[in-house]
């Protein structure tokens, strides 16, 4: 992001008659300057002009400590009746980009959060409605050897049926054929089940996924699709 001051000289008028208190008998021009800054986003100028007295025979910049009340006086009366600034803050092309972008950022923010939600699809809403004796799911366990191992002993993946409710817990039946690699539902059997259902609880539930565990904590079955 570059940054740059520029000194914008708006007179230079000769001031012979007054002492110069630097270099008695040298001859003086007084300045009368306003500064522009610019920025990638925005220029402005100074809203105020100043003034600076140079030895016109040296070149050199005379001290403000050092000006004299007439140097003062004349460099005021100057000053004041300098041209005013164009403008004071102008935004540049980059700058009002920006501020576009930013109310356009907040402009989606404020009607993300009163637009209406999307309707779920049934799909969804079915996934998110509680189990029911001869629900049928797709998806895949977890087997351990025994309850707290983190290291599955066995894997599968199928169709699952609900057997039967009892308040909190679920009996869920796998299908008489599971597979131990992942393949489309439609390839799998959806039909024939156990006739033993393995008592769960639901560890969690969301729109797109249920998770059961087996009541003796050797087994988690989480399911993604409802038939």
């Amino acid at each position: 992001m570059f940054f740059t001051i520029e000194k914008i000289e708006l007179a230079a008028l000769p001031a012979a008659e007054l002492h110069n208190p630097q270099t008695p008998g040298n001859a003086m021009t007084l300045g009368i300057f306003r500064t522009k800054s610019r920025m990638a986003f925005y220029t402005v100028y100074s809203k105020k002009a100043y003034a600076e007295y140079w030895d016109h025979v040296t070149g050199k910049k005379i001290v403000k400590r050092r000006w004299t009340p007439e140097m003062k006086s004349m460099a005021e009366r100057q000053v004041a009746q300098a041209p005013k600034a164009p403008f004071i803050f102008k935004l540049t092309v980059v700058g009002w980009l920006f501020v576009l972008l930013v109310i356009g950022f907040f402009a989606y923010l404020a009607y993300d959060s009163v637009k209406p939600a999307r309707p779920k699809s049934e799909s969804t809403l079915a996934m998110e409605k509680p189990p029911i004796a001869g629900d049928i799911y797709f998806g895949h366990y977890e087997a351990y050897s025994k309850a707290g191992d983190r290291i599955a002993s066995d894997i599968g993946f199928g169709w699952f049926k609900v057997v039967k409710v009892e308040g909190n817990t679920y009996y869920i039946a796998m299908s008489t054929t599971m597979s131990k690699s992942h393949k489309p539902k439609e390839q799998l059997n959806s039909s024939d089940f156990e006739t033993e259902g393995i008592p769960v609880t639901i560890s969690e539930q969301q729109d797109y996924m249920i998770t059961f565990k087996a009541v003796d904590g050797t087994m988690d079955i989480s399911v993604t699709d409802k038939k």
